[in-house]
C-alpha cells in the first residue's frame, strides 16, 4: 500500500516553521528519508471569510509552486495536488504548470482533482458554480489531449483551440497520472471514465454547505465502492482504479489498538481495492511534524508497503 503525507501549508499562523522554501524542503526530504510514497497539498486560491472562520476553512500556498519548492529538495517522492480545483482556470493553462512540474521533477507528479464545492470562491474567481461538473470533464480531455497531442483542435464551453501544441511535454508518458476527489456518484463517474483513481474522503453534517455527498461509514464506502464496480462494468472498463482512502476515518471490525490497528485497518481497506492512504500527524512544530514523520516511517510504513492491493478491479 502506498502511503502519503501532507505539507503544512495552512498553518499560516506560524509561517517561518511551515511556510517557507526551507521549511518546505525540510519537511518534504524528512517525508522522503521516512519512507513515504507521496507529498500532497490542497488548494484554495481566494477563500471567503465567512468559510474560514467557521471552523474548517484554512489558506495555503499555491500547490504548484509549493511542490516545485518540494521537489527541488527531494529525488524519488511523488508530488500529488490534493484536490486542484480543475473549474477554476482555463485548463491548458492547467496542463502547462503540470507538465512543467512533471518534467521538472523527473516524472513524479500526480494530479488529483475535484470539482470544488466553495460557491463563494467560484464567485470571487468569476466561474460559474453551476458549471463545475462539465467544466472538470472537459479540463481532463483538454489536459490530456495537450500533453499527447500536436496540433490540438478542440472547442470548450469557454475556449476554442484550433491548432496548439504544448512543450515540453510531462515525463510520464500520456502525462501524469489524474486521481478524482468527491464523493457524489458525478465524482465516481468521472473517476470511473477518466480517472486512474479515486479520492473519496469521510464527510457527514451539512452537506449543503459543502456540496458533497455524505460518506459516515464503512457501509456508505463499500456502497460507493461497489457503484464504481457497476458503472466501470456499464462502460466496458476493465482496467484497475486505484482507490485513495484514510485509515483513521472509520472503526475498522476487529482492529487492534495502536500501530496494529492501523496495519489491521490497512489489510482491510486493500481488500476492498485500497491501494493508496495517508497518516496525518498534528503540525504543533517543524521539528514535531518531522519527528512524527521519522516515527511513522520506522513503525508503521514498512507494514504497510508489505501489504499489496490491485485496487478496484473491473473483470
Amino acid at each position: 500500500m502506498h502511503v502519503g503525507a501532507g505539507l503544512p501549508v495552512a498553518r499560516m499562523d506560524d509561517p517561518r516553521e511551515f511556510l517557507t522554501g526551507d521549511a518546505i524542503a525540510e519537511i518534504a526530504q524528512a517525508a522522503e528519508r521516512a519512507g513515504f510514497d507521496t507529498l500532497s497539498v490542497s488548494e484554495h486560491p481566494f477563500p471567503d471569510d465567512d468559510w474560514l472562520t467557521r471552523g474548517n476553512g484554512h489558506h495555503n500556498h499555491d500547490p504548484f509552486v509549493a511542490l516545485s519548492f518540494a521537489a527541488a529538495a527531494t529525488k524519488t517522492i511523488k508530488l500529488r495536488t490534493s484536490l486542484l480545483i480543475l473549474p477554476y482556470r482555463n485548463p491548458f493553462i492547467t496542463a502547462r504548470a503540470a507538465a512543467s512540474l512533471d518534467a521538472l521533477s523527473g516524472g513524479r507528479l500526480v494530479l488529483g482533482v475535484g470539482a470544488g464545492y466553495l460557491e463563494a470562491e467560484f464567485k470571487a474567481l468569476g466561474v460559474d458554480f453551476g458549471e463545475r461538473n462539465e467544466l472538470s470533464d472537459e479540463a481532463i480531455i483538454a489536459m490530456r489531449r495537450a500533453w499527447t497531442e500536436d496540433g490540438v483542435h478542440m472547442k470548450g464551453r469557454h475556449f476554442d483551440a484550433q491548432g496548439h501544441t504544448m512543450a515540453p511535454r510531462p515525463a510520464q508518458k500520456g502525462g501524469p497520472p489524474i486521481w478524482i476527489g468527491g464523493n457524489s456518484k458525478l465524482a465516481i463517474h468521472r473517476a470511473v471514465e477518466l480517472g486512474d483513481g479515486w479520492m473519496p474522503m469521510r464527510y457527514e453534517g451539512n452537506i449543503v454547505s459543502r456540496r458533497t455527498a455524505e460518506l459516515a461509514s464503512l457501509e456508505d464506502f463499500r456502497a460507493r465502492l461497489g457503484y464504481a464496480s457497476e458503472h466501470a462494468r456499464r462502460i466496458g472498463r476493465t482496467q484497475p482504479l486505484g482507490v485513495s482512502f484514510g485509515l483513521q476515518l472509520f472503526s475498522i471490525p476487529d482492529a487492534c489498538e495502536g500501530a496494529d490497528g492501523f496495519i489491521d485497518a490497512a489489510h482491510y481497506l486493500a481488500a476492498l481495492g485500497v491501494t493508496d492512504t495517508g497518516i496525518g500527524a498534528a503540525p504543533t512544530s517543524r521539528a514535531a511534524y518531522i519527528g512524527e514523520l521519522e516515527r511513522i516511517g520506522a513503525e508503521l510504513l514498512p507494514r504497510l508497503h508489505a501489504i499489496h492491493s490491485p485496487g478496484l478491479a473491473f473483470v
